[in-house]
């Protein structure tokens, strides 16, 4: 399939082409009914994959499994109908509970409800100032680091309702949490354990056998009936479902498990907040937020636009990454006010939305009526899904976000360097949090590339002078095996920033003690920076301060621009610029045969 190219923000594309920038480039395009046929059947199956995942995530932050599902309800649709990818399906996601767990511990649902909203808000203003082509930039050691680490807090957490573990009120903390279930470990519920146990089972083995058929619906399904038929026969083998851990009440009505009801409208803010009374809305509480919504911006941003990548290769096409940051803030800043948690692009969603034959984003809006339908019509039967079940499954999508092989096999053969990046991440993301992993990860693996440029740039010194015998092969590599004594080459190669700078120069100085015309060969420097340019500079003073005449030659355009900018310049009896080595070793043999020889200090002979 020939690739669909969106032209680049870069490329002159106004603000008002993001919204909708996918949706509009099929239409343009033309849609048959052919098309749409292929959508609704793709979006039947997504939603129906969406509606167990949608509760699990939902249930793995902590919430009741209707916020879930209102999340793929509305901000599902809307990032569908504005984005800039054909094929993205966008919901709760697996690496949002490790921040939004934390954030509903401290703050409660009216805490999460606005970190998403100021999340959305952040995403808003990250796609109009164009950053989605920075995301990109994020080294692969440091997404592979926080992304195993998320899913082994995610697969930790849910050794809870796995084994029936009865907590009072579970802390806030990794470390907190683990011990804390430890010591509760006097309170396993067999039968939560067998349900469970037996859920992963068939996750596994119907992923083996099939394709065709997502997991999730056949496993879930068996598990209820199984908890429904254990406790029909031995009562007390109950076991924890999804009807009898959580309850809402709605216009003086209490339903158990999810209400069968569409997403109604509500003002974030007047959620309840930790301690069971409506948040108090105030710039304190909002600075109090900010470092969570920070972290929603920053994580959403980062697995929606991996997951168009993902798409883009699935499907032979191109994504707008500024107009999906654009539908992402937009759709994060809606959901709130219809009870929806944090959403992003799901990579298992997607995949499973293109492999079902989806041409356009209008599969993925399909997909979100087929959420809206089901918890309308299924409430009731969704109540008897077994706690247990729903552990299992996100110990299955813990386990395929931490891709383990991948993360050793990156551990084992990468460079030092990298593989310190990668466990870095891993640790901070486990014992922090993201936003530490992510923020050390950037931090450190730049100083690590700086490093490595540093290293890149070499220097090479040929030619001393008097006192010194010449380097003849790197004079016949230089094209000069006929140098006069009193002349050195000293050639850079490499970039010359404020990684290398001081390497780089660092024997210019002593060179000039001893040669009477320093070539200074720029022949191979592509670019110069200021800390370059200072460097630079003060080297030529010691060389003029020293008797030595210096002689550039080979400038590139940047940095003779920047040497141009800085009035260095040709000057008599200080530095003389040549456009290459044999014009700069004419000009040298010139300077030679009429300067006398510098007096030199016998130490540095």
């Amino acid at each position: 399939m020939a690739l669909t190219r969106y032209q680049s923000p870069l490329e002159g594309k106004r603000l008002s082409r993001l919204p909708a920038a996918a949706l509009r480039a099929v239409l343009r395009e033309g849609y048959t009914r052919d098309d749409l046929k292929r959508d609704a059947l793709a979006g039947v199956v997504v939603g129906m994959v969406a509606l167990p995942l949608a509760m699990a995530l939902a249930i793995g932050v902590g919430v009741p499994p209707q916020h879930g599902l209102y999340t793929a309800i509305v901000a599902g649709g809307l990032v569908a109908a504005l984005g800039g990818s054909r094929s993205q399906v966008t919901g709760p996601t697996a690496a949002f509970i490790v921040i939004l767990a934390p954030i509903y511990t401290r703050f409660g649902l009216g805490g999460l409800l606005m970190s998403g909203l100021l999340g959305g808000l952040l995403l808003i203003g990250m796609g109009v100032g164009r950053l989605g082509q920075f995301i990109e930039f994020i080294p692969h050691p440091v997404t592979t680091g926080f992304t195993a680490g998320i899913g082994t807090v995610i697969a930790t957490l849910q050794i809870k309702d796995f084994f029936g573990l009865t907590l009072v009120k579970p802390p806030e903390h990794y470390i907190d949490r683990v011990v804390a279930m430890w010591h509760a470990r006097g309170t396993v519920s067999w039968p939560d354990f067998a349900i469970g146990a037996a859920t992963l089972a068939l996750l596994i083995g119907v992923r083996r056998i099939t394709q065709r058929i997502p997991a999730p619906l056949v496993a879930l399904p068996v598990a209820a009936l199984l908890a429904v038929t254990l406790e029909h026969f031995f009562p007390s083998m109950a076991v924890a479902t999804v009807a009898r851990r959580f309850h809402v009440e709605i216009g003086g009505r209490i339903y158990h498990g999810v209400p069968p009801l569409p997403p109604l409208p509500m003002l974030p803010w007047h959620a309840p907040g930790a301690d069971g009374r409506p948040l108090v809305l105030s710039l304190a509480t909002i600075r109090e937020l900010l470092p969570g919504a920070f972290a929603v911006a920053m994580l959403g941003g980062i697995e929606s636009l991996l997951s168009a990548v993902v798409a883009d290769g699935m499907a032979g096409t191109r994504h707008d990454p500024d107009a999906e940051l654009l539908a992402q803030g937009v759709g994060n800043v809606v959901a709130p006010f219809f009870g929806g948690i944090p959403a992003t692009g799901a990579i298992a969603r997607t995949a499973t939305n293109i492999r079902s034959g989806s041409r356009s984003p209008i599969a993925a809006i399909v997909h979100s009526v087929t959420v809206l339908v089901a918890v309308v019509a299924l409430a009731p039967l969704i109540g008897y899904l077994p706690m247990a079940a729903m552990a299992a499954l996100l110990l299955l999508i813990a386990w395929n976000l931490s891709e383990v092989k991948h993360f050793a096999h990156i551990a084992r053969v990468a460079p030092r360097s990298d593989t310190l990046v990668l466990l870095t991440c891993f640790g901070l993301t486990v014992i922090f949090d993201m936003v530490v992993a992510v923020s050390v990860g950037i931090v450190l693996a730049a100083l690590l590339f700086m490093r490595r440029m540093a290293e890149l740039t070499k220097v090479s010194l040929i030619g001393h002078g008097p006192g010194t015998d010449p380097d003849h092969a790197a004079l016949e590599r230089a094209g000069a095996t006929d140098l006069p004594k009193g002349i050195g080459i000293y050639e850079i190669a490499g970039p010359l920033f404020f990684g290398a700078a001081q390497r780089a120069t660092s024997q210019l100085a002593e060179t000039g003690g001893r040669t009477k015309v320093l070539i200074i060969r720029l022949d191979h420097v592509p670019a110069m920076d200021a800390t370059g340019l200072v460097a630079l500079e003060s080297s030529l003073a010691q060389l003029h301060k020293s008797g030595c005449q210096a002689i550039l030659c080979g400038l590139q355009r940047q940095p003779a621009g920047l040497l141009a900018r800085a009035r260095i310049t040709e000057t008599q009896g200080k530095v003389s610029i040549r456009p290459d080595l044999p014009a700069a070793i004419a000009r040298a043999r010139e300077i030679v045969g009429s300067t006398p020889a510098p007096h030199a200090d016998p130490a540095t002979r």
